[in-house]
Protein backbone atom coordinates (compact mmCIF):
# COMPACT_ATOMS: atom_id res chain seq x y z
CA UNK A 1 0.00 0.00 0.00
CA UNK A 2 1.83 3.60 -1.36
CA UNK A 3 1.78 6.57 1.12
CA UNK A 4 -1.27 8.13 -0.47
CA UNK A 5 -3.82 4.78 -0.07
CA UNK A 6 -2.72 4.83 3.54
CA UNK A 7 -3.41 8.73 4.02
CA UNK A 8 -6.74 8.28 2.20
CA UNK A 9 -7.56 4.98 4.80
CA UNK A 10 -7.08 7.36 7.74
CA UNK A 11 -8.89 10.16 6.93
CA UNK A 12 -12.04 7.87 5.50
CA UNK A 13 -11.86 6.32 9.07
CA UNK A 14 -11.71 9.59 11.26
CA UNK A 15 -13.07 12.29 9.15
CA UNK A 16 -16.40 13.30 10.54
CA UNK A 17 -18.80 15.19 8.62
CA UNK A 18 -21.41 16.68 10.17
CA UNK A 19 -25.14 17.07 9.03
CA UNK A 20 -26.01 20.97 8.75
CA UNK A 21 -28.51 21.25 6.74
CA UNK A 22 -32.45 19.87 7.54
CA UNK A 23 -35.24 18.92 5.36
CA UNK A 24 -38.00 19.98 7.03
CA UNK A 25 -40.72 18.13 4.42
CA UNK A 26 -38.61 14.84 5.16
CA UNK A 27 -37.74 15.40 8.45
CA UNK A 28 -34.03 14.64 8.49
CA UNK A 29 -30.91 16.13 8.75
CA UNK A 30 -28.13 16.13 6.01
CA UNK A 31 -24.59 16.87 4.78
CA UNK A 32 -23.86 19.14 1.75
CA UNK A 33 -20.11 19.08 0.09
CA UNK A 34 -19.28 22.32 2.49
CA UNK A 35 -20.11 20.06 5.06
CA UNK A 36 -17.08 17.39 4.07
CA UNK A 37 -15.08 20.11 2.68
CA UNK A 38 -14.76 21.76 6.34
CA UNK A 39 -14.52 18.38 7.76
CA UNK A 40 -11.88 17.06 5.14
CA UNK A 41 -9.42 20.58 5.94
CA UNK A 42 -7.34 19.68 8.99
CA UNK A 43 -6.17 16.63 7.60
CA UNK A 44 -4.80 18.62 4.52
CA UNK A 45 -1.69 20.44 6.39
CA UNK A 46 -0.81 17.01 8.95
CA UNK A 47 -0.89 14.51 5.88
CA UNK A 48 0.49 16.70 3.23
CA UNK A 49 -2.32 16.10 0.86
CA UNK A 50 -5.10 18.34 -0.95
CA UNK A 51 -8.29 17.98 -2.27
CA UNK A 52 -10.14 19.37 -4.75
CA UNK A 53 -13.10 18.60 -7.31
CA UNK A 54 -12.97 18.38 -11.00
CA UNK A 55 -16.37 18.89 -13.01
CA UNK A 56 -17.44 17.90 -16.76
CA UNK A 57 -19.99 18.08 -18.74
CA UNK A 58 -20.77 15.40 -20.73
CA UNK A 59 -23.42 15.88 -23.73
CA UNK A 60 -25.30 12.88 -24.92
CA UNK A 61 -27.28 12.23 -28.25
CA UNK A 62 -30.91 13.08 -27.52
CA UNK A 63 -30.46 12.80 -23.89
CA UNK A 64 -30.41 15.26 -20.73
CA UNK A 65 -26.88 16.90 -20.11
CA UNK A 66 -24.94 14.87 -17.47
CA UNK A 67 -22.27 16.33 -15.02
CA UNK A 68 -19.31 13.89 -14.23
CA UNK A 69 -17.91 14.90 -10.76
CA UNK A 70 -14.51 13.57 -9.66
CA UNK A 71 -12.98 14.29 -6.52
CA UNK A 72 -9.46 14.02 -5.98
CA UNK A 73 -6.97 13.53 -3.20
CA UNK A 74 -3.43 14.11 -4.09
CA UNK A 75 -0.15 14.48 -2.56
CA UNK A 76 1.91 16.47 -5.18
CA UNK A 77 2.57 13.24 -7.09
CA UNK A 78 -0.03 10.59 -6.93
CA UNK A 79 -3.66 10.96 -6.64
CA UNK A 80 -6.78 9.00 -5.87
CA UNK A 81 -10.05 9.64 -7.21
CA UNK A 82 -13.75 8.89 -7.30
CA UNK A 83 -16.68 10.15 -10.03
CA UNK A 84 -20.16 11.05 -9.12
CA UNK A 85 -22.29 11.12 -12.46
CA UNK A 86 -25.32 13.62 -12.58
CA UNK A 87 -27.95 14.16 -14.93
CA UNK A 88 -29.12 17.58 -15.32
CA UNK A 89 -33.60 18.23 -15.08
CA UNK A 90 -33.70 20.71 -17.82
CA UNK A 91 -37.55 20.43 -16.90
CA UNK A 92 -37.36 20.90 -13.52
CA UNK A 93 -40.22 23.58 -13.05
CA UNK A 94 -39.57 26.72 -11.20
CA UNK A 95 -35.60 26.96 -11.83
CA UNK A 96 -33.95 28.87 -14.28
CA UNK A 97 -31.46 26.33 -16.29
CA UNK A 98 -28.48 27.72 -14.48
CA UNK A 99 -30.14 26.87 -11.30
CA UNK A 100 -31.01 23.42 -12.98
CA UNK A 101 -27.18 23.02 -13.59
CA UNK A 102 -25.91 24.31 -10.34
CA UNK A 103 -28.22 21.78 -8.20
CA UNK A 104 -26.95 18.91 -10.27
CA UNK A 105 -23.48 20.57 -9.81
CA UNK A 106 -23.75 20.36 -6.17
CA UNK A 107 -25.34 16.96 -5.81
CA UNK A 108 -22.52 15.71 -7.85
CA UNK A 109 -19.68 17.49 -6.14
CA UNK A 110 -21.22 16.18 -2.48
CA UNK A 111 -21.47 12.41 -3.79
CA UNK A 112 -17.51 12.39 -5.59
CA UNK A 113 -16.46 13.77 -1.95
CA UNK A 114 -19.15 10.83 -0.47
CA UNK A 115 -17.58 8.83 -2.64
CA UNK A 116 -13.97 9.55 -2.10
CA UNK A 117 -14.30 9.55 2.00
CA UNK A 118 -16.79 6.61 2.20
CA UNK A 119 -19.39 8.53 3.23
CA UNK A 120 -22.70 7.00 2.81
CA UNK A 121 -25.94 8.75 3.34
CA UNK A 122 -28.44 6.04 2.51
CA UNK A 123 -28.69 5.19 5.57
CA UNK A 124 -29.49 8.04 7.35
CA UNK A 125 -32.61 9.17 5.68
CA UNK A 126 -34.21 6.41 5.61
CA UNK A 127 -33.59 6.21 9.61
CA UNK A 128 -35.04 9.27 9.72
CA UNK A 129 -38.23 9.22 7.40
CA UNK A 130 -41.10 9.29 9.64
CA UNK A 131 -43.27 8.42 7.04
CA UNK A 132 -44.18 5.11 8.08
CA UNK A 133 -42.75 1.60 6.74
CA UNK A 134 -44.17 1.64 3.31
CA UNK A 135 -42.67 4.97 2.37
CA UNK A 136 -39.14 3.65 3.88
CA UNK A 137 -39.40 0.24 1.49
CA UNK A 138 -40.13 2.80 -1.58
CA UNK A 139 -36.97 4.48 -0.43
CA UNK A 140 -34.73 1.93 0.08
CA UNK A 141 -35.62 0.73 -3.10
CA UNK A 142 -34.18 4.08 -4.28
CA UNK A 143 -31.40 4.09 -2.64
CA UNK A 144 -29.67 0.79 -4.33
CA UNK A 145 -27.71 -1.09 -2.31
CA UNK A 146 -27.37 -1.62 1.64
CA UNK A 147 -23.09 -1.30 2.78
CA UNK A 148 -23.44 -5.06 3.21
CA UNK A 149 -24.50 -5.95 -0.10
CA UNK A 150 -22.31 -3.17 -1.99
CA UNK A 151 -19.29 -5.27 -0.46
CA UNK A 152 -20.30 -8.70 -1.38
CA UNK A 153 -20.97 -7.09 -5.07
CA UNK A 154 -17.22 -5.18 -5.19
CA UNK A 155 -16.00 -8.75 -3.98
CA UNK A 156 -18.25 -10.62 -6.42
CA UNK A 157 -16.80 -8.38 -9.31
CA UNK A 158 -13.29 -8.61 -7.87
CA UNK A 159 -13.62 -12.24 -8.41
CA UNK A 160 -14.72 -12.14 -12.16
CA UNK A 161 -18.56 -12.08 -11.33
CA UNK A 162 -20.97 -10.37 -13.82
CA UNK A 163 -22.49 -6.98 -13.47
CA UNK A 164 -25.37 -8.18 -15.01
CA UNK A 165 -25.93 -10.71 -12.07
CA UNK A 166 -25.83 -7.65 -9.36
CA UNK A 167 -28.46 -6.12 -11.32
CA UNK A 168 -30.34 -9.19 -11.39
CA UNK A 169 -30.47 -9.49 -7.90
CA UNK A 170 -30.18 -5.73 -6.12
CA UNK A 171 -30.99 -2.31 -7.04
CA UNK A 172 -28.22 -0.80 -8.91
CA UNK A 173 -28.13 3.29 -8.76
CA UNK A 174 -26.20 4.55 -11.26
CA UNK A 175 -23.65 5.97 -9.32
CA UNK A 176 -22.48 2.43 -7.75
CA UNK A 177 -22.73 1.25 -11.79
CA UNK A 178 -20.08 3.31 -12.71
CA UNK A 179 -17.82 2.37 -9.77
CA UNK A 180 -18.68 -1.28 -10.71
CA UNK A 181 -17.60 -1.27 -14.29
CA UNK A 182 -14.43 0.90 -12.91
CA UNK A 183 -13.59 -2.62 -10.85
CA UNK A 184 -14.05 -4.34 -13.31
CA UNK A 185 -11.84 -2.86 -15.78
CA UNK A 186 -9.05 -2.08 -12.99
CA UNK A 187 -9.44 -5.44 -11.20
Amino acid sequence: MNELNRTLAVIQTKLKAKKSSYNSFGRYHFRKAEDILEAVKPFLIEHSVSVRVNEELVMGDNNPPIIQSTAIISDGENQITATAIVGVDLNQKGMQTSQQFGAASTYGKKYALGNLFLIDDTEDADAMNNQGKAAQLVDKAKCGMTKGQWEKAIEFVIKGGSIAAIESKYTVTPLEMVKLKEIKVNG
